[in-house]
């Protein structure tokens, strides 16, 4: 992927992992559009770095998709790269309520339905252009669940899966399709707790590695942290990397 010279709509880009690459794509000289539902959200980032623009995005709603795809192209007729990262991450007690699937329902409606519909909206669009990628954000839950967030794992993994098919039909069109699989981040993506959790991947540590890959030309970003999840299969320790995400 050219990491310079690009349109950049970014899902989710008003917070966490999803702020700090349109931060670090627009230091690079990037147009780059962030996308939220939170206006005020929005605004504190676009003040924060001139030249960035926000429009505001429901993901789980599919007239605001279609309205929100309509008017980036009208905007910002050279748009080339979409990076699908807007993402919500519940934990889940099936035993407590198993007829109960609020929290389930809106993370699929978020994490993968939000997916494929802003893909699905901009598609034609990217494969106008001379050069476009399109980017989807999974996780190293993709590859290792965590068992307190079945459906957020199981959205992950349904991530990577479309991704490898996408790449496919793609191949010999001008759309590259490149997927990122962040380890345990220090976000705040399951709580403030885990903005400052010793554990996790500090964030900054986290976008450098993945613009250099990116910059590398990798279609699977996954930067040394997940590789232990990204492979655990492949390794023959998936049932270590279970224990260690589940901390069984």
């Amino acid at each position: 992927m050219n990491i310079t010279g690009n349109t950049i709509l970014i899902t989710g880009g008003a917070s966490g992992i999803g702020r700090a690459l349109a931060e670090a794509f627009h230091k690079l000289g990037n147009q780059v559009i962030i996308c939220g539902r939170r206006q005020a959200a929005l605004d504190e980032v676009t003040a924060a770095n001139p030249g960035m623009v926000s429009l505001q995005l429901d993901i789980t709603d599919k007239a605001s998709i279609a309205a929100l795809a309509e008017q980036a192209i009208a905007r910002f007729p050279a748009l080339n790269v979409l990076i699908n990262n807007a993402g919500i991450m519940r934990e889940e007690d099936i035993k407590q309520s198993p007829a109960e699937l609020h929290d389930a329902e809106q993370t699929i409606a978020t994490n993968l339905s939000g997916t494929l519909r802003m893909s699905a909206a901009l598609l034609p669009h990217l494969l106008e252009q001379p050069r476009s990628t399109l980017v989807t954000v999974s996780s190293g839950l993709a590859f290792v669940p965590m068992f307190s967030s079945p459906t957020y794992s199981a959205t992950k993994a349904a991530i990577h899966s479309y991704s490898m098919s996408l790449r496919h039909q793609l191949q010999g069109t001008s759309v590259e399709v490149v997927e990122i699989a962040p380890p345990y981040v220090q976000t705040e993506l399951l709580g403030e707790f885990q903005a400052t959790d010793p554990n996790a991947m500090p964030l900054a540590e986290f976008i450098d590695e993945v613009m250099e890959l990116l910059e590398r030309g990798e279609s699977e970003v996954i930067v040394e942290r997940c590789k232990p999840l990204r492979f655990a299969a492949e390794s023959g320790r998936m049932a270590e990397m279970i224990r260690t995400v589940n901390r069984l």
